[in-house]
Protein backbone atom coordinates (compact mmCIF):
# COMPACT_ATOMS: atom_id res chain seq x y z
CA UNK A 1 0.00 0.00 0.00
CA UNK A 2 1.21 3.49 -0.86
CA UNK A 3 0.69 6.30 1.63
CA UNK A 4 -1.81 9.01 0.72
CA UNK A 5 0.90 11.67 1.10
CA UNK A 6 3.12 9.95 -1.46
CA UNK A 7 0.20 9.35 -3.83
CA UNK A 8 -0.62 13.07 -3.75
CA UNK A 9 2.81 14.08 -5.07
CA UNK A 10 3.38 11.29 -7.62
CA UNK A 11 2.89 12.13 -11.30
CA UNK A 12 3.44 10.28 -14.54
CA UNK A 13 7.04 10.87 -15.69
CA UNK A 14 5.90 11.01 -19.31
CA UNK A 15 2.90 13.40 -19.25
CA UNK A 16 2.97 14.71 -15.63
CA UNK A 17 -0.64 13.68 -14.95
CA UNK A 18 -1.64 12.68 -11.42
CA UNK A 19 -1.24 8.92 -10.85
CA UNK A 20 -4.05 6.64 -9.60
CA UNK A 21 -3.48 3.71 -7.23
CA UNK A 22 -4.67 0.29 -8.42
CA UNK A 23 -4.79 -2.74 -6.15
CA UNK A 24 -2.66 -4.54 -5.28
CA UNK A 25 0.64 -3.25 -6.68
CA UNK A 26 0.18 -0.82 -9.56
CA UNK A 27 0.00 2.88 -10.25
CA UNK A 28 -2.02 3.94 -13.31
CA UNK A 29 -1.73 7.02 -15.51
CA UNK A 30 -5.23 7.80 -16.83
CA UNK A 31 -3.83 9.99 -19.60
CA UNK A 32 -1.18 7.64 -21.04
CA UNK A 33 -3.18 4.48 -20.22
CA UNK A 34 -0.15 2.74 -18.69
CA UNK A 35 0.57 1.17 -15.31
CA UNK A 36 3.76 1.46 -13.29
CA UNK A 37 4.73 -1.37 -10.91
CA UNK A 38 5.18 -1.12 -7.16
CA UNK A 39 8.09 -3.36 -6.09
CA UNK A 40 8.59 -4.05 -2.38
CA UNK A 41 6.46 -1.00 -1.55
CA UNK A 42 8.47 1.32 -3.81
CA UNK A 43 6.88 2.81 -6.96
CA UNK A 44 9.02 2.23 -10.06
CA UNK A 45 8.26 5.42 -11.98
CA UNK A 46 10.43 4.80 -15.04
CA UNK A 47 8.92 5.28 -18.49
CA UNK A 48 10.60 2.09 -19.74
CA UNK A 49 9.00 0.08 -16.89
CA UNK A 50 5.45 1.16 -17.79
CA UNK A 51 3.11 -1.48 -19.22
CA UNK A 52 -0.07 -0.87 -21.24
CA UNK A 53 -3.18 -0.71 -19.08
CA UNK A 54 -5.44 -3.73 -19.56
CA UNK A 55 -8.62 -1.96 -18.37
Amino acid sequence: MISEELLEILACPKCHTKIEYREPDKLRCPNCKVVYPIVDGIPVMLIEEAKPDEE
